[in-house]
Order: structure tokens, then sequence, then C-alpha cells
């Protein structure tokens, strides 16, 4: 554990979470309406048929002083109830560019903010049009993010019936403490019960979500929490490092002040959790998700089909082309991305004037569609596979490599120190290696820039 601690300090440094290639920081604004609609018509003959919704839902009572997310404060609910017409309007206005009768919606996401603090009659009113407008797939799974402070029995059944299959309950942390010093409610149930009516219900699957890096957090504490969370069971586990970026979320700013773990409790928060998670039975998805032997994400894991959007990851089962609706939500395309006004109330007004509000985009190059591949093989599989890369390019192998800067030089470091291995056009990951997968990534980025602020550290 000692030499592999000092293996991850070694590697910890700036860089992108490769959600999305290239990373969102590359978008821009020149990517307008127009450039949108112009891709929704030419994703019905690219890419994957399957279709992948995102719903972003920004509200919340109250907020976390650790949040990244575009979120806002309650205003009212006569913004909510035009927020939501806007984006009944938005999905209206996409499926008219969309073969929605060959094409299937494998997965639904909600995502926020707290998208279950809104009223039901809200979430009704989508999941409605979600199911008059497109074909659901049989095996589609309906996931929505909750906070547990707004989950009681009647929740849990209302959301059943609405269509959901899983649930993702952001805990963030089981003691109260924390919870208070960072400003997040106390779930209203106790969490063994709430587990257990969620279950009772018919929920397919269950998502726990953690942060480490958070002030009054210990490695003696941290352990604690996540002893806790096995013995409950959930499916799938995140332990997200927290992403100190203060210069984008100012409310981060706050948590200096109370203080914050330094880089070695970090990374000791996350090593002694993984070694709780595995020896409890968990397999370990990419650097920080976890998920049981027989959940999907584990057998995509063996299988190497798991793949990864701006909601996690995925199996290239469910997966498809993501259609994003509401403000900042990220429209993923297979050649291109654009984001929505991160502004409530400018999303609105666009969306009720022109039908659409996009704020930025990007449309990617053949190059480009080939270093997206690439890297997402990379972060979900731990496999680059050159000759599969080149079949279904229809390139070189000298035209791959050219394309994505490929020099062994630039992996030495990683080889000398047993991260990863290179065999017949193949270079595999080892699992240490996947724990810095983000900087065995970068090395396939030929538009890499790490100057300045733009990345949190990769550990």
């Amino acid at each position: 554990m000692k030499n592999l601690k000092q293996l991850l300090l070694k590697y910890n440094r700036p860089g992108p979470r490769y959600t999305s290639y290239p990373p969102a920081n590359f978008f821009h604004e020149k990517f307008t309406n127009s450039d949108l609609i112009s891709h929704l018509a030419t994703s019905n003959q690219n890419g994957s048929e399957n279709i992948s919704i995102y719903i972003h839902i920004p509200f919340c009572s109250q907020r976390c002083h650790f949040c990244g997310c575009n979120t806002t404060l309650f205003e009212s609910n006569e913004v909510i109830d035009r927020y939501i017409s806007c984006i009944i309007n938005e999905i209206k206005n996409f499926t008219i560019h969309l073969d929605t009768k060959k094409r299937k919606v494998t997965q639904v996401h909600w995502g926020g903010g707290t998208p279950n603090s809104i009223s039901r009659k809200f979430i009704s009113r989508v999941m409605d049009e979600i199911h008059n407008t497109f074909i659901i797939n049989e095996n589609a799974e309906i996931a929505i993010e909750c906070n547990p402070a707004y989950l009681a029995n009647d929740d849990i059944v209302f959301l059943r019936k609405s269509g959901f299959n899983r649930i993702s309950v952001g805990i963030q942390d089981f003691n109260p403490k924390v919870l208070d010093c960072v400003n997040r409610l106390h779930t209203k149930l106790p969490h063994k019960e709430l587990i257990t009516l969620i279950r009772e219900s018919g929920f397919t699957g269950v998502n726990y979500d953690f942060i480490y890096g958070l002030p009054h957090q210990t490695v003696e504490s941290f352990n604690e929490t996540i002893k806790q969370a096995i013995e409950l069971s959930p499916d799938r586990l995140v332990t997200f490092s927290y992403a100190h970026v203060p210069w984008v979320m100012g409310e981060q700013k706050k948590l200096e002040e109370k203080g914050l773990p330094s880089p070695e409790e970090k990374l000791s928060m996350f090593l002694s959790s993984m070694d709780l998670l595995i020896k409890g039975g968990y397999e370990q998805i990419g650097l920080d998700h976890y998920a049981k032997p027989t959940d999907d994400l584990a057998k995509a894991l063996r299988e190497k089909i798991l793949h990864r959007n701006f909601q996690g990851y995925c199996t290239k089962e469910t997966t498809g082309q993501v259609y994003g609706f509401g403000c900042s939500s990220i429209t993923q395309l297979w050649d291109a991305f654009s984001q929505n006004e991160k502004n409530l109330h400018k999303y609105i007004k666009r969306i009720e004037n022109d039908g659409f509000a996009v704020e930025r985009g990007y449309a990617l190059s053949f190059n480009e569609r080939v270093c997206k591949e690439v890297i997402n093989e990379t972060m979900c599989n731990g496999v680059v596979d050159f000759e599969a890369i080149v079949q279904q390019f229809s390139i070189t192998s000298s035209e791959l490599k050219s394309i994505i800067g490929y020099k062994e030089e630039k992996l030495q470091e990683f080889i000398d120190d047993n991260l990863l291995k290179i065999n017949n056009n193949k270079i595999e990951i080892t699992r240490e290696g996947m724990m810095i997968v983000r900087n065995i990534a970068m090395a396939f980025d030929p538009q890499l820039n790490t100057e300045g602020d733009k990345y949190s550290k990769t550990i």
C-alpha cells in the first residue's frame, strides 16, 4: 500500500477528467442553434442508433458548499412550472429532427441539482412526454439522482410508478458533522429503512455516491462511512474525489476556511476505501466506481464493452447518443457536443422565443473522433486495440499513431512503473494503472494543454 500511495502521489497532476473528448473547455460560442439542428439530423445516420436522454433539474432548496454542478436555489413554483414547460417544448423541438419511429431509448438519466426536490407533478409531466414521444427499450435504464433528504416512502413509490428503475442516492458521507460543515441536508429516513423501501418498491438498481476530501473527514471517519455502505449493500458505489476549483465555484472558498484534508490524507482515504470495497465483494470500475460482480457494469468491464458519458459509466448496450434537455445540459452526439445556456432565466427566455438554447458547442473533426475512441477505450476498458480502431475508422496503423501523436517514449514512464504493457499492437493497462488512467489518457491527447487553472488534479 505504501508503494502504491507513493506511485499515485507521483502522478497526481492536473489533467482532464475526459468525460468527453475534447474536454468541455474546448466548447465555443460559435456553435449555434442551427449547428445543433444540423447535427441532430445527421445523428440518425451516424453513430449509435440508441437514444440516451438527459434531463437537468437545476433546483435545490439549499446549496452544498462542495457542489460543482449548475444549480440554483428555489425561487417559486411559477418559475419551476415555466422551466418544465421549456423542457417539454425542447423535447418536442428536438424530436422534429429525430427518427423516433426507428430509434429506441435505452437510457434516461435525471440529474441536477436535486431532481427529487421538485413537486411530483413536474416529474410526471416530463416522464409522460418521454413515454408518449419515444419508444422505450424494454431493458432501458431509467435513473434519477436523489438527495435522501427528500425521500420518504411515498416518494419512492411514486418514482417507481413513474418508470424509474434505478435510483442514485447522493449520500456524500454518513457523518453528520461533515454534512453540517458542507451545508448538506440530512437523510429523511434511516438509511437501512431507505434502501429496504427502494428495493421493495421494485427498483432494479441502487447507487450510492460519496465524496472524499471534505473538511472534518479523516481516513478513519471515511472508512466508517464505507463500512456502513458495504453493510447496506447498494449495487453500485462511487467515491468521488472532491474537485476543489474555487476559481470556478466561488462557494467552495468556504471550505478552505474550514480546512481541507491534505493531498496525502485524501489519497489515503481513496486507497483505504478502495481496499475495503474490494474486500467487501465489489469490483472496481475505472478509478472511482465500484459494482457488485452481478451488476451490468462489472459484466461489461469483464467483456470490455464498458462505455462512459457525462452521466458516468454505462454499458454499450444501454448507452446511446445523448440528447440533453434543460439549462446547462450537454447533448453528446457522434460528431458534436452542444451545451445549453447555463443561466436558468436565459435558458427559459431562449426556449420560449427560439425553441433551442445553445450557448456553446463543438463539432469534432475526423481526427478528433478517432482520439475520442482511443481515450474512451483507455478510460473505460483499460485496453487500446490498435487493430480494432484501425478497422473501425478504415485507416492504417501509421495513420492512427499519427492522429493520436503516439510515441512509445510518452508511455515509457508508465511501462517502467508497471502500469501498462504493450503487446502486438495492443496497449493493456494494469489494475494499478487504472488508478492513474487519466494520466495515461493524456498521452493520447495531441491537443492537451494543462497550463493555468484549467483542470483539477487527477487523483
